[in-house]
């Protein structure tokens, strides 16, 4: 995020989920007052290609780390690496890493890990929505892996690991993937530098409406913008029984903001609003 202020003169950038050192890929960034969108693209799902490495344990649980154990007993027959790592498919619990961002009492546990700490961590649950193995040359293992924002796909190389009974650790990651957002509509820091020079940088942009596509949209006539972008709930018709939040149009389709469905009291409240249309 510094090099996208200091190269492209934005003062005001936010990420979707942060990325492991030893990861490439997608790192959507919000700028100015889409910075207000983030939680509603952090929180979608993310896809990812992974090289596992089998046999060898890491204390951070990819090459980065130190080895803490080893073996040459690795799986050879690819129908049980299968059937394996199909275990985890669906909804899991993965216990956080010691080496990660997650704070436990005010303190980030890699913080307390190069401390030489060890603390008990709760386990949360997580959903591995598709996992394919696309791979396998021992020890190595290639996945492809859809899951829920959460999920350290480190935590799910050494469960996978231990199932096999032989220990892994993560050697490649790349997230290919945030949502519907993939590498196709990226830019590389490189690239967005040119781009800045250019004073092209907006070239770059994806339009809420894209980038929020998973939520569904909710267009309002001009009289309606107009009041929802000033704060007031809109009545509307509509026969759904629960909460639900939508990404509000304008009538020419460009958006508005974040609206949440109130199923009892029968109206789009705002949530998030980033410009009034015009009466």
């Amino acid at each position: 995020m510094d090099r996208v202020r200091q190269e492209c003169g934005i003062k005001k950038v936010g990420h979707t989920g942060t990325l492991d050192p030893l990861a490439t890929g997608v790192l959507v960034l919000c700028i100015g007052q889409a910075t207000r969108l983030s939680s509603y693209i952090s929180g979608r799902s993310k896809s990812y290609w992974t090289r596992i490495r089998l046999g060898i344990t890491t204390d951070t649980l990819d090459a980065d780390g130190k080895v803490t154990a080893s073996t040459d007993e690795v799986p050879q027959d690819p129908e049980a690496v299968h059937q394996v790592v199909n275990r985890f498919l669906g909804d899991i619990e993965q216990i956080p890493p010691m080496y990660s961002a997650r704070k436990v009492s005010g303190k980030k546990l890699y913080e307390l890990a190069r401390e030489g700490k060890q603390i008990a961590r709760e386990s949360r649950p997580v959903t591995i929505h598709d996992l394919k193995v696309v791979d396998f040359d021992p020890p190595d293992l290639d996945l492809q892996v859809i899951c829920s924002s959460g999920t350290y796909i480190r935590v799910l190389a050494d469960d996978i690991g231990k199932a096999l009974g032989c220990g892994a650790h993560v050697s490649a990651l790349r997230r290919t993937a945030v949502d519907d957002i993939g590498l196709n509509r990226c830019k590389t820091l490189e690239e967005l530098e040119a781009l800045s020079e250019a004073d092209a940088v907006e070239t770059a942009l994806i339009d809420p409406n894209e980038a929020l596509a998973s939520i569904p949209g909710f267009s309002l006539d001009c009289e309606a913008s107009w009041r929802f972008g000033n704060g007031n709930a809109i009545a509307c018709d509509r026969a759904e029984d629960l909460d639900k939040l939508y990404r509000v149009l304008k009538a020419d389709g460009r958006f508005l903001g974040i609206g949440q469905w109130v199923a009892a009291e029968g109206v789009l409240k705002p949530v998030k609003v980033f410009a009034h249309s015009e009466s």
